[in-house]
């Protein structure tokens, strides 16, 4: 398996990005949605980058295997979306660590003071990673007035950068 190399989003990687997303969603975990329900994922420049955030890939062999976003919130807080993962590449790989640390370390360089997420019940192995990386359980009333609630997420989590 060949080394894998994180780099900011680059528009000829859109589709690439949407076939990693949708099967993992729909057919791994069986969450009903739609790329319908994810029309930020065909505007991810205009969606993440140009409202202050940010979004990442991880490439392996030109092939997009890994993504996060970054959501910029009021208050130096921001959201963490769209963290997704090929099968092969998760656990020894740590595709999904090499992005958050490249999330992390990009928002503590911005002065971003907290971070939260939202993620589905049945992604019991994404929880584990988020607790294992300094994440604490959050309740979903607790979460920043403008941090965007997703129907599907059920499980909140925060981190503190300071």
């Amino acid at each position: 398996m060949s080394e894998v190399t994180i780099i900011p989003f680059e528009e000829q990687y859109t589709s690439q990005v949407v076939e990693l997303i949708l099967p993992i969603q729909q057919e791994e975990f069986g969450i009903d949605i739609s790329i319908k329900d994810q029309p930020d994922l065909l505007n991810i420049k205009e969606e993440y980058i140009e409202t202050g955030g940010n979004f990442w890939i991880a490439l392996a062999d030109g092939k997009v295997v890994g993504t996060i976003a970054l959501v910029a919130l009021q208050d130096h807080n921001g959201a963490i979306k769209k963290m997704f993962a090929a099968k092969e590449y998760r656990g020894e790989k740590q595709v999904g660590k090499k992005l958050l640390d490249t999330l992390i370390s990009y928002c503590k360089e911005q002065g971003y003071e907290r971070l939260y997420l939202g993620t589905v019940d049945v992604l019991k192995a994404a929880q584990k990673f988020y607790k294992k990386n300094g994440f604490e359980l959050w309740k979903k009333e607790e979460m920043p007035q403008d941090y965007h609630l997703m129907d599907v997420d059920t499980v909140f989590f925060k981190k503190d950068l300071t």
